[in-house]
């Protein structure tokens, strides 16, 4: 009965947006004011502030505290969309050279538990491979990416969308970091020796 009750919730809301699609303002006279206001619930709207400063732990944040059989299915659509909003932005900023330091920085201490003197080795390692470049690409071996994965389709075990997204590809790199040398200031020095990690 709740998953029936689910599904009639989500086709309301369907319906009521396909309905307000339809009657956007238009030559045929039908106004309707240009300003939208979503409500959110403030426990929801605080946690979904903070999935914007470490999206990480967005999901934990989200939906950590929400009791989804007691919600309304609005509150946990705009949970949603403030994880997605959140990813999103993690993703383009990580595109630029800041942005990627920024996120691999963010992930190496959150999720890691790794100090800024470790933040400085991987920034020594990923400017020598490739400038902080997710685009970078060796033609020659196919190391591809910021952490210049050997081959390339190893990142997939993170996400499929490794070749353009730079997130998962710091997220690769971290993790080979530390299942392979433990910190990376371990494979700072591997690289010093060998030209290579």
């Amino acid at each position: 009965m709740k998953l029936r009750n689910k599904y009639v919730a989500i086709w309301g809301v369907i319906a009521s947006m396909l309905f307000l699609s339809s009657v956007l303002p238009s030559a045929y006279g039908l106004e309707f004011p240009m300003t939208s206001q979503i409500q959110i619930e403030p426990e929801i709207a605080s946690n979904a502030l903070a999935a914007q400063v470490a999206p990480a732990l967005s999901a934990a944040a989200l939906y950590g505290s929400i009791d989804l059989a007691a919600t309304p299915v609005g509150a946990i659509f705009s949970s949603e969309m403030a994880l997605v909003s959140s990813i999103s932005l993690q993703v383009e900023m990580a595109r630029t050279i800041v942005g990627a330091k920024v996120v691999a920085q963010s992930i190496l201490t959150d999720e890691y538990g790794m100090n800024d003197g470790q933040f400085t080795c991987l920034n020594k390692l990923w400017t020598r491979e490739s400038h902080w470049n997710y685009k970078a690409h060796n033609p020659r071996s196919g190391a591809h990416g910021i952490a210049q994965a050997l081959p390339a389709a190893k990142m997939a075990v993170i996400a499929d969308d490794w070749r353009s997204n730079p997130v998962t590809q710091i997220r690769w790199g971290l993790r080979y970091i530390t299942m392979r040398y433990d910190t990376p200031c371990k494979a700072w020095s591997k690289f010093q020796r060998s030209r290579y990690y």
